[in-house]
């Protein structure tokens, strides 16, 4: 290897952000996958940035935690979310998008850049040089036994992700169009809604439905990923836990009934842009297939559904970050080793890019023999980082943008609204006058 070269390890968000970084400053890349030679057990394409547990980037307003990640890494110019912004599909007040588009896109924008050479190749050694190792949740036995050398102890959970239906499948009798209280174009969301006595008999089927093994882990009491909570799990925690969570019926009404709410509703999203396949939102799942079938055969709408793809669990593991990483996600211990993406314990798609992006800009400044770039905490990125490396976390835990990790404002601002628009403010005043020189 040229000294002037990076390593990059995994080519998922995290692997291509980084990649994309370090490129574009100048320096040469080396982007190693697997694919298409190999495939983790819940990947099939063979493009690269391949999304898995669902097609949407969560909430695009600025005053949401999920908005205002992608707002912070729009002004830092993102490979995935410039690439995510020309691939959309309607999701309401969210950023969601043709899966294979925007991984075509992806593809093409990595593959055609002059200082990124593509490696497919798996990887079980750690080349010499500067490395990131962005392999995320469903990294390769032999390169977790390598990473376990060099780190120590790792976590393991599990991961799962949600059916997709073809649309032409879904009756259109039992189910209408809608987003919530009113907002987007009124097509955003495929609605299922159940009365009691239909919630009741689904309800009770799922949560005694038979799972499918996992290895390496207690059925009766698996470690699972918050972010991607099997339905069933979630449905154990009681009776009205769905309509609280990814069945509450609030801000919906059925046309043919507007004057009575749904006592739950199962909302479907499309899937592409045609619109020909949906995807059942929250219903991550460790089901059997045939019990997917059954049970969310129960859904009125769903009855002679033609599942498309079955959810599906799989392993997923994460290093102990704070004890092991700086901000900047180079490794204490070695400073010319970071890592990006899931792997860290950063918890969704853009929070993996946020990652990605911060090692791809550091690992540059390392080969420079620059200072490192550290955001400050009051941004989105700088938090999630800080969370990632802050060594005095206890029972380290995979964490999602919130406004939670953001340092307190200057003032107490009761009203919620108010308060997040403000945490935007200050956050991407930064950004203008940071970046905009």
């Amino acid at each position: 290897m040229n000294d002037k070269e990076i390593n990059v390890i995994g080519a998922g968000l995290a692997g291509c952000e980084a990649a994309w970084q370090i490129a574009e400053r100048g320096i040469r890349v080396n982007l190693y996958d697997m694919k298409p030679k190999k495939f983790s057990p819940a990947h099939k394409s063979e493009n690269l940035c391949e999304l898995v547990c669902s097609n949407s980037f969560k909430a695009e307003r600025v005053d949401s935690a999920a908005g205002l990640l992608k707002e912070e890494l729009r002004k830092m110019n993102s490979l995935v979310v410039n690439c995510a912004d020309k691939c959309t599909v309607p999701a309401g007040g969210a950023l969601a998008v043709d899966r294979d588009k925007f991984s075509a896109t992806v593809t093409e924008k990595i593959k055609n850049h002059e200082n990124i050479r593509f490696i497919s190749e798996e990887i079980s050694k750690l080349p010499q040089g500067i490395t990131i190792i962005a392999t995320g949740p469903l990294t390769s036995d032999a390169l977790s036994e390598e990473i376990s050398k060099i780190c120590g102890e790792k976590l393991s959970f599990f991961d799962a992700a949600a059916p997709i239906i073809s649309a032409e499948s879904i009756d259109m009798n039992h189910a209408f169009f809608a987003s919530r209280y009113g907002k987007g174009d009124g097509k955003d969301y495929l609605n299922c809604p159940l009365t009691e006595e239909e919630y009741t008999e689904f309800y009770n089927n799922l949560i005694s439905a038979e799972r499918a093994p996992l290895h390496d882990v207690d059925v009766s009491n698996p470690k699972v990923y918050e972010g991607c909570m099997p339905v069933e799990v979630m449905a154990q925690r009681g009776f009205d836990t769905l309509r609280y969570g990814p069945m509450k019926p609030v801000g919906l009404r059925d046309p043919k009934e507007p004057d009575k709410r749904p006592f739950a509703v199962v909302q479907l999203r499309k899937e592409n842009l045609s619109g020909t396949m949906y995807n059942m939102v929250g219903f991550q799942t460790n089901l059997k297939f045939p019990e997917q079938r059954r049970v969310f055969g129960l859904i009125p709408a769903l009855r002679n559904a033609d599942f498309i793809r079955y959810g599906v669990m799989h392993r997923n593991t994460f290093i102990n970050s704070p004890r092991l990483l700086n901000a900047d996600y180079s490794m204490r211990e070695n400073a010319n080793i970071f890592f990006a993406g899931q792997i860290t314990g950063v918890e969704g798609y853009m929070e993996s890019v946020s990652s990605g992006l911060v090692a791809g800009i550091n690992a540059v400044q390392r080969i420079k023999n620059d200072k490192e770039r550290i955001l400050p905490k009051f941004t989105m990125i700088g938090a999630l980082a800080d969370y990632a490396s802050n060594s005095e976390t206890e029972d380290f835990q995979p964490m999602g943008a919130n406004f939670g990790i953001l340092p307190p404002l200057g003032e107490l601002i009761k009203d919620k609204k108010m308060r997040y628009n403000e945490f935007a403010r200050r956050s991407l005043e930064y950004f203008d006058n940071e970046f905009s020189k």
